[in-house]
C-alpha cells in the first residue's frame, strides 16, 4: 500500500505540473510567470520529497532514475536555494518524463508491488 501511495503521489504531482505548463511555449515563459512558477515549484517539491521516500525495493529497481537530480532539486526547493532555474527546467523537461516512464514500466513488470495489500 505504501508503494502504491508513493506512486500515486508522483503521478498526481506530475499531472498537475503538466497542466500548469501545457500552454507555455518556452522556458522563458515559465520563469516570467511568477504564479505559475511558484505553483510548479510547489508540486516539484512534493514530487522530489516523495521520490526521497521511495522504499529500498523501489529505489534499487529504478536504477536509471537520476536520483542525484531529484536530491539536488529537493534540497534547493526545500531550502530556498537560488539560483535553481536550471534544476527546475531540467526537472520539467527531462527528469519527470524519464522518471514517469521508468516507474510505469516497473509497475507493468511488478503490478503486485503496487497493490493495496502489498
Amino acid at each position: 500500500m505504501y508503494q502504491r501511495s508513493l506512486y500515486e503521489i508522483v503521478m498526481e504531482t506530475a499531472q498537475s505540473i503538466g497542466q500548469l505548463i501545457k500552454e507555455l511555449e518556452s522556458e522563458d515563459e515559465l520563469f516570467a510567470s511568477t504564479l505559475t512558477l511558484r505553483a510548479v515549484e510547489t508540486q516539484l517539491l512534493i514530487m522530489a520529497h516523495t521520490m526521497g521516500n521511495f522504499t529500498p525495493t523501489l529505489h534499487s529497481s529504478l536504477r536509471e532514475v537520476d536520483w542525484n537530480g531529484w536530491r539536488v532539486l529537493h534540497d534547493k526547493l526545500r531550502n530556498g536555494v537560488q539560483p535553481r532555474r536550471d534544476e527546475i527546467w531540467y526537472a520539467v523537461r527531462a527528469l519527470i518524463p524519464q522518471t514517469l516512464q521508468l516507474l510505469q514500466d516497473l509497475r507493468r513488470k511488478n503490478p503486485d508491488w503496487f497493490e493495496v495489500g502489498y
